[in-house]
């Protein structure tokens, strides 16, 4: 599958315009670094009679993928065959990058992350996929068919933002082919970083997409997009209201009944198939799955559309262990027979959206599982722990009557899914300096539980049980020990800067004084870093205390700190 395969002499004009090799997030300053922050690249994938799918182009040219990269972009740039997908079609997909961490500007928090929500952060180890195929009879094909995806590649989970912006590049991309590509590459490489918590208008032939990038400190009562700048923007931007969220309600509609289920299987981090009738279908149910957490971080593996082609297939089908903490999208009912040993199962048919909610898939045991024409359900032996909320499906039902539009239904569906988030999670988080004790923060959930902000009743208790034995109380762990950590931190700074120096130096030490001059810089060096929430008049008056301590030393070992 070599890059310039049918490519063209019209391509390979424009890949000659196109940057030195790279592989990864590009220095400030250097050819593509703007468009670095938002995508890793550009492919076209299309249908080769003696190839079958084929990489056609990538943009710029000079990213490198491997060779294994490659087969499953082509794989998951075209609907298998099961789904019929006539016309255009947008779906996503989620892929593992070979090799490790290929730039070492991915590893750990990056600059742009700073402030970004845990779940909205670059993914240092995986690359997004969002997908653009096309498939109309063409005469003028041997086949009959004109069989093409346009596919953006990215660190970002910003799945709302990409496919806005293949619908209006990818028509475009389909008539006029590699010309267009590279002038929109060139746009993009303009547009400024997408830094948390700014409102940011971006150009791209001939429309502004305005965004708001989310930060920490957003809230989710946070209102529509203002204007960036005081300018009128000509022509009038397409505000976008979020770059991430899904319709969640539209997502949900065949399943509400047995959303709180559903929300307790991701907690839990419990494998689960979802096969649906289309890798959109697929990929936006995933999608919507691994999002219901929020602002808990999805921290197990999820894939939004998955098949029998991918490298990872025989990884996520041994029987010889048990299956793997992953939501896995599929379009073919052959995983149903490969699969069946899945503790659950989804299946969904075709959306109906229609105005009246459409017949709610059924809770079924997985034996009732048929390797051919399973219909829709959801094949599982888990039993929920909390009761279902009728109150919730009564005012979803209620606004499907009253013609409600669906992003106030998916507003209504998101908060209840945040505050029972929140409920449970609230319990969890006063800072503990000693060890995590499971069985003392159990004996305390009578007093401060998820019962003082959540109606539901369950086995609340059963539930944290499980929980403690998931990889999202792991990931959530490390991310409330960090944040700790860093606040001790940076009140310890603040404490040290409000002290008088010159009075706790005069009965001190050379090395304790030392000590203290090394301990204020490396803080210093974090906290610039913007690694601690310290306030920059805190870092002015550390500095002032580093030389004043220095300058408190003899010559000699001011010449060690201080190297000119």
């Amino acid at each position: 599958m070599d890059q310039g395969a049918g490519a063209g002499n019209g391509p390979q004009r424009a890949r000659g315009r196109l940057g030195a090799p790279s592989s990864g997030m590009r220095a400030p300053g250097t050819p593509w670094a703007r468009f670095s922050a938002w995508l890793e690249c550009v492919c076209v994938v299309t249908f080769d009679l003696e190839l079958g799918q084929a990489l056609e182009l990538v943009y710029p040219s000079d990213f490198q993928l491997t060779d294994k990269e490659k087969s499953s972009i082509c794989y998951l740039s075209f609907p298998d065959s099961h789904s019929g997908c006539l016309g255009d079609t947008q779906f996503s997909f989620r892929i593992r990058q070979c090799g490790g961490q290929r730039c070492p500007g991915h590893a750990g928090e990056k600059p742009g992350d700073r402030g970004a929500p845990a779940s909205l952060q670059r993914e240092p180890a995986h690359y997004f996929g969002y997908v653009y195929f096309r498939q109309v009879k063409d005469s003028s094909v041997k086949r009959g068919y004109f069989q093409k995806s346009l596919v953006l590649l990215s660190r970002l989970p910003f799945v709302r933002l990409f496919q806005a912006l293949l619908g209006l590049v990818a028509p475009e991309f389909f008539d006029k082919l590699a010309p267009c590509l590279e002038a929109v590459c060139n746009e993009i490489d303009q547009w400024p970083a997408p830094a948390p918590g700014r409102t940011l208008s971006l150009p791209v032939m001939g429309v502004v997409l305005q965004v708001h990038i989310p930060s920490r400190a957003d809230t989710p009562e946070s209102g529509p997009l203002e204007p960036s700048g005081h300018e009128t923007l000509l022509p009038a931007p397409v505000v976008l209201p979020s770059v991430h969220e899904l319709d969640l309600f539209r997502c949900f509609r065949p399943v509400l009944a047995h959303v709180q289920l559903l929300w307790e299987l991701m907690l839990l981090g419990e494998p689960l198939l979802v096969l649906a009738p289309s890798p959109a279908v697929s990929s936006e149910m995933v999608l919507a799955l691994t999002s219901c957490l929020q602002p808990l971080k999805f921290c197990c593996d999820y894939r939004p559309y998955f098949t029998i082609h991918d490298s990872e297939f025989k990884e996520f089908t041994t029987r010889t262990q048990a299956p793997p903490n992953v939501v896995l999208g599929v379009t073919n009912p052959f995983f149903i027979k490969t699969l069946q040993h899945w503790p659950h199962i989804l299946r969904v048919g075709e959306p109906k959206m229609s105005g009246d909610l459409p017949k709610q898939v059924k809770l079924k045991k997985p034996s009732r599982l048929k390797t051919l024409d399973t219909k829709p359900g959801l094949y599982t032996a888990y039993t929920a722990h909390l009761h279902r909320d009728k109150a919730l499906l009564r005012r979803l039902l209620k606004g499907l009557q009253k013609k409600r539009p669906s992003d106030v239904q998916t507003a209504v569906l998101r908060r209840h899914l945040l505050e029972l988030t929140q409920s449970f999670i609230i319990p969890l988080t006063p800072p503990q300096i000693r060890p995590f004790r499971q069985d003392d923060f159990l004996q305390s959930l009578e007093r401060s539980g998820p019962q003082l902000t959540c109606v539901l009743k369950g086995d609340w208790l059963g539930l944290y049980r499980r929980f403690f034995k998931s990889p999202h109380f792991d990931g959530w762990y490390r991310q409330r020990h960090r944040e700790m950590t860093q606040k001790l931190e940076a009140l310890h700074l603040e404490a040290i800067c409000e002290a008088n120096i010159e009075i706790w130096m005069k009965d001190k030490s050379e090395v304790e004084v030392v000590d203290l001059i090394l301990k204020l810089r490396e803080r210093l060096v974090r906290a610039q870093g913007h690694q601690l929430p310290v306030k920059e008049a805190t870092l002015k008056r550390a500095r002032l205390y580093i030389d004043t301590a220095i300058g408190s030393l003899p010559k000699d070992l001011q010449a060690v700190l201080c190297p000119p």
